[in-house]
C-alpha cells in the first residue's frame, strides 16, 4: 500500500476539518461516530407469549468543535503526530495515532512557539499552521553542541544535540509572585542567565516546596524536572517543569555539565540545594564564564537559607 506523505496527509486533514465546520456539523467527518439504529417501539407480535419490552440506551458520541483533541484517534491524529515530530516536538514516543497527554503537550508547545492561543487543542488553524511551519531559530547560536535553552516569555524549552535542534518541550517556570510554604517564604522566580547542569537525582525528590521528578539542578536549588502539572502559564516556585512523558528520556539524555541558558528571566539570587542527610554532594553554582550576547551570566552567590524550588 502506497504511503501518503505527512504533508499530504495534513493537507487532506485541513480540507476535511474545514469542510466539516460548515452545514451545522460540530465534528470532523473523519472522527464522526454513527449511533446504532434506534430500537423499534411498540412492536406487534402474534405469539401468545408476551415478551417484556426492552429499552436500549445509545451512548451519544463525544462532541467537540472541529479539530482534534485528547481521546481522538485514527489516521488524522497519526498525521498530526508525524508532523509534530518532524518539527521536533515531543509526542511521547513514536506516533501511534492516539491523541493522549503527550500529544496535547506537543500541540501546546507548538502554540507557545508560534504565539497561538495556548489550548493544547489541534483546531483547524493549528493544523493549517503546522502544514507550513518550520523549526524555530536558536536563541543562543554557538552556545554548545549539547545545550538547553529555556524561553521564559514563550514558556518552552529547546534541547540541542550535536548543535542541532533535538526536542521542543512545553514548560512552566516561576510565577513571579511571593509565596510562603511551611514557613519558607520568597519570590517564585526563574532567574535568567547562563548556567550548567550540576547535581542530579533520579526518581522522586521531596523538597520543602514540593516533589520533583528526575531533577537536574542547574542554578542552586533551581532544577529542570518532571511534574504532573505543567500548565500553559508560569506556575512553579522557580524550577522549570517539564511533562512527565519527557522526564525520563530528558534525564538520560542531558549529562551533567550541559549548558543551560535561561532567556527572559529576572535576575535574582539562586537558592541552594537542600542536601539529604545521607548525601554529601556539594551545591553547584552558575558558571562564571561570559555568556553569549543574547543572555546574561549569573554569578550571584547563592544564599544559605532557601530551599530547592519545584
Amino acid at each position: 500500500m502506497r504511503r501518503i506523505p505527512v504533508l499530504t496527509a495534513l493537507a487532506l486533514l485541513v480540507t476535511t476539518l474545514g469542510a466539516c465546520s460548515s452545514g451545522g456539523s460540530t465534528r470532523p467527518a473523519a472522527l464522526s461516530r454513527t449511533p446504532s439504529a434506534a430500537v423499534a417501539k411498540d412492536a406487534t407480535t402474534t405469539s401468545d407469549d408476551t415478551t417484556p419490552e426492552t429499552t436500549t440506551t445509545t451512548k451519544k458520541p463525544r462532541v467537540h468543535p472541529p479539530g482534534l483533541a485528547q481521546g481522538d484517534s485514527g489516521p488524522t491524529v497519526l498525521a498530526l503526530q508525524q508532523r509534530l515530530v518532524e518539527l521536533r516536538y515531543d509526542v511521547g514516543g513514536a506516533p501511534d495515532g492516539h491523541f493522549g497527554g503527550a500529544t496535547y503537550e506537543a500541540v501546546l508547545a507548538f502554540q507557545k512557539v508560534t504565539g497561538m492561543a495556548r489550548t493544547g487543542y489541534a483546531s483547524n488553524d493549528v493544523v493549517a499552521a503546522l502544514a507550513t511551519a518550520t523549526t524555530p531559530a536558536s536563541l543562543v547560536p554557538g552556545g554548545g553542541a549539547m545545550r538547553v535553552e529555556v524561553d521564559i516569555a514563550r514558556q518552552v524549552l529547546f534541547l540541542y544535540r550535536g548543535d542541532q535542534l533535538y526536542r521542543i518541550l512545553a514548560v512552566s517556570t516561576g510565577t513571579g509572585r511571593h509565596y510562603c510554604e511551611k514557613g519558607d517564604c520568597g519570590t517564585a522566580v526563574t532567574p535568567g542567565g547562563s548556567f550548567r547542569v550540576g547535581r542530579r537525582i533520579r526518581g522522586w525528590h521531596t523538597s520543602p516546596l514540593g516533589k520533583l521528578y528526575n531533577p537536574l539542578f542547574f542554578n542552586g536549588g533551581i532544577a529542570i524536572h518532571g511534574a504532573p502539572s505543567v500548565p500553559a502559564y508560569p506556575a512553579s516556585h522557580g524550577c522549570v517543569r517539564i511533562p512527565m512523558s519527557a522526564a525520563d528520556w530528558f534525564y538520560d539524555t542531558v549529562p551533567s555539565g550541559t549548558p543551560v541558558y535561561v532567556l527572559g528571566g529576572p535576575h535574582a539570587p539562586a537558592p541552594p540545594i537542600i542536601v539529604d542527610q545521607t548525601t554529601t554532594t556539594s551545591t553547584p553554582r552558575p558558571t562564571t564564564s561570559a555568556a553569549p550576547s543574547t543572555t546574561t551570566t549569573s554569578t550571584t552567590t547563592p544564599p544559605t537559607t532557601t530551599s530547592s524550588t519545584p
